[in-house]
């Protein structure tokens, strides 16, 4: 008998837990919820954390507290992320970085495939490919016949080893079979200058940051990283116009959960981000910043993280831009 007692007050332990569980999660969210963007505040990231996740706490009448923890190229607000608990309280916003880093640093802290889990796309990072007015070069094809003819002698302003900028750099150069000098600079603003007083022979931007300077004359646009011309650069040819389709690519930027996250948990997540996606006042803001955002299912994310991880890292490898 004392077995068969201990028997049933185990399995009515056990269903009072999962109860439990399913209970919590049901009253999901039922505190604040914590945005960890790795980079510094005011960035790309920093902006699309904001108004996404803002709209996020306004439609689940919860708090939504975004913090900034820049460090080790995003390694170490990544990571923090990755190893806290999976209970849909800790949110992490980052772009590509995020499948790249553990190949690029032998103790990035996280496995991408194996810790994180994407519930939501929260923007696509256009971007553009420009040089000083001074430059001979009218059009990609031009720099890059150019660049042939100069190995090694023209230079790239790099915002970042491994950001989303350095990654579509090294794809179109890798595609152009060219190869330029990189000069590291602690994001785009920096860089940007410097080809504005013609120090830096190439570099390409996020669109948002470029299109002021393209309209004022001071960069001259080769082509645009974007699947379609946009509207205001209707002559600047895309990527695959330009004649490298090869090199197309458009980065993104995903928020993420630790993967041990429940999948209810996580879909609930998903329809909270993908509804505040469709809000027309998030989209306006996108729509200034031309960082345009796209609901998508956790199956798509899944398979666009997966396909992502595998380009990208074979990127990276091919680059030899191995970090220590």
């Amino acid at each position: 008998m004392g077995g068969i007692k201990a028997a049933l007050r185990l399995a009515v332990g056990v269903t009072m837990l999962l109860g439990g569980a399913a209970q919590a999660q049901s009253a999901y969210p039922n505190r604040p919820i914590r945005i960890i963007v790795p980079y510094p505040a005011g960035g790309i990231v920093d902006i699309v954390a904001r108004t996404v996740t803002e709209q996020v706490g306004r439609d689940l009448k919860q708090t939504v507290v975004v913090e900034a923890r820049a460090g080790g190229n995003s390694n170490i607000g990544t990571a923090a992320v990755a190893r806290s608990e999976p209970d849909g309280y800790t949110w992490l916003v980052t772009g590509p970085a995020a499948l790249v880093n553990p190949t690029l640093y032998k103790d990035a802290g996280w496995d991408a495939m194996k810790d994180l889990k994407c519930v939501g796309l929260a923007i696509w990072n256009q971007s553009v490919a420009v040089v000083n007015p001074a430059s001979p070069a009218r059009t990609l094809a031009e720099f890059v016949e150019l660049a042939r003819t100069k190995p090694g002698e023209l230079n790239f302003g790099n915002p970042g080893t491994g950001s989303s900028i350095d990654l579509t750099a090294q794809k179109l150069f890798q595609t152009a079979n060219i190869k330029l000098t990189n000069v590291g600079y602690k994001g785009q603003p920096p860089a940007l200058i410097d080809l504005m007083t013609n120090l830096m022979h190439f570099e390409i931007v996020s669109l948002a940051l470029a299109l002021p300077h393209i309209k004022q004359g001071s960069i001259k646009p080769l082509a645009v990283f974007t699947e379609k011309r946009i509207a205001d650069l209707p002559d600047v040819p895309t990527i695959a116009e330009a004649g490298y389709p090869g090199a197309s690519y458009v980065s993104w930027y995903g928020i993420y959960v630790p993967s041990a996250t429940p999948d209810a948990l996580a879909e609930k997540i998903n329809q909270a981000i993908s509804k505040a996606l469709l809000n027309p006042e998030v989209q306006r803001q996108l729509s200034i910043a031309d960082i345009p955002g796209k609901p998508m299912s956790l199956a798509e994310l899944a398979a666009l993280m997966k396909a992502d991880h595998d380009r990208l890292t074979a990127v990276v490898k091919a680059s030899g831009m191995l970090a220590p």
